[in-house]
């Protein structure tokens, strides 16, 4: 229980906060009068004393004027500072002219620019087939738990920044990981530590582009590391894709690029995976052009049919391919931790940009991390969700063919955690109808439209309108209720 001083500091305490606001919001405008302190305290159940406390306070802060013999007035700067402070807020979300905002730089005014769309939180009952998020029951809440503790028990006597490339225990671990996963050859020196896929693209974005120059991206791809390079002043060159990924026929008729961005084992979004001769084909065209190439292996865990293929990386003989993974879809997007894996060229330069960007990444869960693979728990669970993903894809594939037939056509399901679900009978342009009556219906779904860049080859008359399923994040009776409700959707917008 409070004491009675400890009681009488809080009520004093609240008083002056309450008159404070009551300035602030014009309540008590400029040299308007303030109750007398015998008034206020009678009013207030409180001692004389109190409030007469709490009136020196606020004159000695500036908000009221006090004399002797006379009433206690609210000061006319501290009206002039609330009304400024009125004004700024009713103006806050009516953009300010030009000559009164701060300058951008160049980076500053494109990025000022993009159009990045964060979706509206999920709502009660809804049922969300979004792709990126991973359902917070398949964490291996155990080994993490387990490995964390470990680490911290191991705690260094100096505490200091670690190597900006990465812990190095967990670059030993990532080496043999990937050499034994993906058949990757490569030095420690060569790994380095980022906070997610995003950094190492923009890493490469700054590194690498100079502002005004091309970068050829898959259209439709991921608008993310469009963005990325968007944001340092890059002109996009937009590359088709068809059920085997990158259309590599039509690099030839590029001009000068710097860099080419590619997910060639699961192509975002539609899922495809680049056959060994296109895979030759772009790292030859990339050798003549001494462009950089980008290899995002986005999903490479989730192959459901075959192994994958050699990563461009192992096949490069020209040292012009930047290896790029992550941990967000096989443990959380939240831990922001991924990896690049860099030619010897490149490793000074992106160490002393890692080093300047953020000096490294939170060193705890890289240890825990490391642990993981090394004790095979991160192994184990890659085996497990796998398991799970697949199961979640066979009941989105069985309730699509249930409930919409021969209505659609899905594609992207030899990997991944995610399919393109196309309309036969609607054209692009009513995705955004389909899409407003599921929501009516208490279901989300994304459009692909917003992944295409704009197009010569394939203009968006030319396709049906079609969807993005995430199927990670839901159980399978979800799933199923989930598809029945897209089905009512769809029958709304026919009629």
């Amino acid at each position: 229980m409070p004491t009675d001083v400890e009681r009488r500091t809080g009520l004093s305490r609240k008083l002056y906060e309450e008159i404070r606001a009551r300035i602030a919001d014009g309540t008590y405008v400029a040299g308007e009068r303030l109750p007398s302190t015998r008034a206020l305290a009678a009013e207030r159940g409180l001692s004389r004393a109190t409030v007469s406390l709490v009136y020196e306070q606020l004159a000695a802060d500036g908000f009221i004027e006090s004399r002797a013999g006379a009433a206690s007035r609210v000061a006319h700067g501290a009206a002039q500072a609330s009304a400024v402070g009125r004004t700024k807020q009713a103006r806050s979300t009516v953009p300010e002219p030009d000559h009164l905002a701060g300058p951008l730089s160049a980076i500053g005014q494109h990025i000022a620019s993009l159009t990045l769309g964060d979706s509206s939180p999920t709502a009660s009952g809804e049922i969300d087939f979004v792709y990126g998020p991973l359902s917070g029951n398949d964490f291996p809440t155990l080994a993490w738990t387990k490995a964390l503790r470990a680490v911290e028990r191991q705690r260094s006597h100096r505490l200091e920044y670690e190597d900006p490339r990465g812990n190095l225990e967990l670059r030993r671990a990532l080496q043999a990981h990937l050499s034994q996963t993906r058949g990757l050859a490569c030095s420690v020196e060569q790994l380095l530590i980022v906070s997610g896929s995003q950094q190492a693209l923009d890493l490469c974005a700054r590194l690498l582009v100079q502002p005004g120059a091309s970068v050829v991206v898959e259209n439709p791809g991921y608008r993310m590391a469009h963005h990325a390079f968007e944001a340092y002043g890059a002109k996009l060159l937009n590359v088709d894709v068809d059920s085997q990924g990158l259309v590599t026929e039509q690099l030839a008729a590029l001009g000068p690029t710097q860099m080419v961005y590619v997910t060639p084992t699961h192509q975002f979004p539609l899922g495809s995976f680049l056959p060994i001769s296109r895979r030759r084909q772009l790292l030859d065209w990339a050798a003549d052009r001494r462009a950089w190439i980008v290899e995002d292996d986005y999903d490479s865990e989730y192959r459901y049919t075959v192994r994958p293929e050699a990563t461009l990386y192992s096949l490069d003989m020209h040292g012009r391919v930047i290896h790029v993974g992550t941990f967000s879809k096989t443990l959380s997007p939240q831990m922001r931790l991924g990896y690049m894996v860099l030619p010897t060229a490149l490793i000074e330069t992106f160490t002393n940009a890692k080093r300047v960007t953020d000096r490294h990444a939170a060193t705890g869960v890289q240890r825990a991390l490391a642990k993981l693979l090394e004790e095979g728990s991160y192994d184990r669970h890659v085996r497990r969700i796998r398991r799970l993903q697949q199961a979640r894809q066979r009941a989105l594939l069985q309730a699509l063919d249930r409930h919409l037939g021969g209505e659609v056509e899905v594609q992207g399901t030899a990997s991944g955690l995610h399919v393109v679900v196309w309309f036969r009978s609607l054209p692009a342009t009513a995705e955004r109808a389909l899409v407003g009556s599921a929501r009516q219906q208490g279901v989300r779904v994304y459009p692909i439209s917003p992944l295409f860049n704009p197009s010569k080859t394939r203009p968006a008359e030319q396709r049906s309108a079609g969807l993005v399923m995430g199927y990670a994040l839901q159980d399978l009776d979800a799933i199923e209720e989930g598809v029945r409700r897209l089905a009512d959707a769809l029958r709304d917008v026919r009629g």
